[in-house]
């Protein structure tokens, strides 16, 4: 299994701290190469009535895969921001029978660098990322598309 930089061990604490729902999840920071980032979360916690994952926990894990993703970002850049998801869109594909992973990356066509020098220019910008949860076989199970906005805090 990959390390993770202590950067991102620290915003692991911080999401179980501060998002009761993260932590109900059993949410775990799995891997971060700068480029992409994996959450993950046992079925257990997260199963619906079927036996299968909840629709709602691969949605949560997929948001916060992509909100990690760029405040991770933002952090090594030293950047102080609030990201909040401005507009996603879920698409269910397959039932996930076993632990849930969500991997977030930025959309093909999103530029890092525009992106952190409209942040400091303009104190906010928007940044699109993609994400997914495979099955175990490779097969999509779920994919969403969001927009994420940054805004600079007040100092």
């Amino acid at each position: 299994m990959p390390t993770i930089s202590p950067q991102a061990q620290q915003l692991e604490r911080f999401i179980l701290e501060g998002i009761p729902l993260a932590r109900s999840m059993q949410l775990e920071l799995l891997a971060h190469d700068g480029l992409s980032l994996t959450l993950g979360a046992p079925l257990a916690p997260n199963v619906n009535d079927k036996g299968c994952a909840f629709g709602g926990s691969l949605s949560s894990l997929m948001t916060l895969a992509g909100w990690s993703l760029i405040e991770l970002m933002l952090r090594e850049h030293g950047q102080d921001c609030d990201v909040f998801v401005a507009d996603s869109s879920v698409r269910y594909l397959a039932p996930v029978w076993e632990d849930l992973r969500a991997e977030a990356r930025l959309q093909a066509n999103a530029d890092p660098a525009t992106f952190l020098a409209t942040l400091n220019a303009r104190g906010k910008a928007r940044l699109q990322v993609e994400c997914l949860v495979r099955t175990a076989d490779g097969t999509i199970a779920a994919t969403l598309e969001a927009r994420y906005v940054s805004k600079r805090r007040s100092p």
